[in-house]
């Protein structure tokens, strides 16, 4: 389990961003699978979160997962719900205490947020397409509804696809830059001609910054280099692989 020193100096909260191993899954899951999306056995994921949560002094129960749809949607939590009762969504905000907010990704970038004077706490799913669709700015726009300040905010931005390990296709930067010309920053030229390299956590650093948060820190791993720490849809997707695995990021502020 990865910790960012941002949070950590917070009291009364706890954190996780939680690599692939510990957990009972095997094959293209092994091991700390917490995706019940994959093909993976159900059972496998079950025991996955519940050690995952052990790891935090927390029952299984009190973890909330979304159906996650790569939306700008945030759901204020209040209680748990059961699995499939799951809304479609991409971010979670609570000022409940003991309830644990996580988010599963695979290349695209968890996002945990917290206002410690509020009580507020949030995570977010962030792959390009809800980066690009506003997912940041309305978690922090339900953050201020339940009380939070930006100014207030801590957030830091957890492990992902790093910029050298995502290449993208000539058409891929004008979805961007169309509207937000700066944003042409978060493109390098890869060695194939016509081809880019995107910076998907500069960009989502940007983008909570634009909200007012001045607090940020960002993991330096890189989802798809570091295979034995964790899982990657592009690099299932370049092997041909059948399937990969969830890794799942928490965040909880304690009694």
């Amino acid at each position: 389990m990865i910790t960012l020193g941002a949070l950590n100096e917070l009291n009364g909260l706890r954190h996780g961003f939680f690599t692939r191993a510990g957990g009972v899954s095997t094959g293209l899951y092994a091991s700390l699978n917490c995706g019940y999306g994959s093909d993976d056995d159900p059972a496998a994921v079950t025991e996955n979160r519940r050690r995952a949560m052990a790891r935090l002094d927390l029952a299984p129960e009190q973890l909330v997962t979304l159906y996650q749809v790569h939306s700008p949607t945030v759901v204020v939590v209040d209680r748990p719900w059961r699995r499939d009762q799951a809304p479609q969504a991409d971010a979670l905000v609570t000022i409940q205490p003991d309830l644990a907010l996580g988010i599963l990704t695979a290349d695209c970038a968890p996002v945990l947020m917290a206002d410690p004077t509020a009580g507020v706490v949030a995570a977010a799913h962030a792959g390009w397409k809800g980066a690009q669709g506003g997912v940041i700015g309305a978690t922090v726009r339900a953050m201020t509804g339940l009380g939070a300040e930006p100014q207030r905010i801590v957030a830091v931005i957890g492990p992902c696809i790093a910029q050298r390990s995502y290449e993208v296709g000539p058409e891929f930067p004008a979805r961007f830059t169309a509207s937000r010309p700066d944003d042409a920053d978060f493109f390098a030229p890869s060695r194939r001609p016509g081809h880019f390299l995107f910076d998907l956590a500069g960009l989502i650093e940007r983008l909570i910054g634009e909200c007012g948060v001045t607090t940020l820190q960002r993991s330096p791993n890189d989802t798809v280099a570091e295979e034995d720490r964790f899982f990657s849809y592009r690099r299932a997707t370049l092997r041909g692989e059948g399937g990969y695995g969830r890794g799942l990021s928490v965040i909880v502020r304690r009694r």
